[in-house]
C-alpha cells in the first residue's frame, strides 16, 4: 500500500519535472534552437498539428532557426502560425525555406525572461508539493481504516518528504543553469 503511493508520488514529480523542463525550454536565451518553434501548430488538412511534424527545423548560423516544409503550399501557413504564436519572432521566406532571424537579447529583456524563469520554477515547487500532500492524504487515509500502523505511516511521510526535497533541488537546478543560458551575452 505505501509503496503504491510512493511510486504514485515519484511518477507524477517525474511528471512535474518534466513540465517544467518544456516550459523552460521555450524561453529563448538568444540562441537559435529547434525546440523554441516545439509549441507552434499549425492547421493541417483541418486538424492541428505540431510544426515539427510537417517540417525541418533547423539552426543556420547560430542565430537564426530555418523551416523547410515538407508540402510547398504550407508555407504562408506556417508564417502565420509563427508570428500569432507570441514568440517575437519574424519570419522571412526565400523560396521553399523560411528564415527566423533571433533579434539579440537586450538586458532588460534578460531581466524579464529570469522573472518568467523563477515563476516557472515556482510553479514546480507548488506541484511537487500538491504531489507530497496528496501522497500524505493518502497515508493518512490508511491509518484511518489501520491499514498501516503510526510509526508505518510516519516514516512514510517521512519518505515522502525526502523525495519532494530531492525534486526541489533538480527544480533549483535547472532554473538556475536557465538563468545562466540567459545572462550569457
Amino acid at each position: 500500500m505505501i509503496n503504491e503511493i510512493k511510486q504514485d508520488a515519484e511518477k507524477r514529480m517525474k511528471k512535474a519535472i518534466e513540465m517544467l523542463e518544456t516550459a523552460l525550454a521555450r524561453i529563448r536565451t538568444g540562441r537559435a534552437h529547434p525546440s523554441l518553434l516545439d509549441t507552434v501548430m499549425i492547421d493541417y488538412y483541418g486538424s492541428p498539428t505540431q510544426l515539427k511534424q510537417v517540417a525541418n527545423i533547423g539552426v543556420e548560423e547560430g542565430r537564426t532557426l530555418t523551416v523547410s516544409p515538407w508540402e510547398r503550399h504550407l508555407i504562408p501557413v506556417i508564417e502565420k502560425a509563427i508570428m500569432s504564436a507570441g514568440l517575437g519572432l519574424n519570419p522571412s521566406t526565400s523560396g521553399e525555406l523560411i528564415r527566423l532571424p533571433l533579434p539579440p537579447l537586450t538586458e532588460e529583456t534578460r531581466r524579464n525572461l529570469t522573472k518568467v524563469v523563477r515563476q516557472e520554477a515556482e510553479q514546480g515547487r507548488v506541484a511537487l508539493r500538491g504531489v507530497r500532500r496528496d501522497a500524505n492524504n493518502d497515508l493518512k487515509e490508511l491509518l484511518k481504516e489501520k491499514a498501516v500502523s503510526e510509526d508505518e505511516e510516519r516514516k512514510g511521510q517521512d519518505d515522502m518528504q525526502k523525495m519532494t526535497d530531492k525534486y526541489v533541488q533538480m527544480v533549483e537546478a535547472l532554473a538556475e543553469k536557465k538563468e545562466k543560458e540567459l545572462m550569457e551575452v
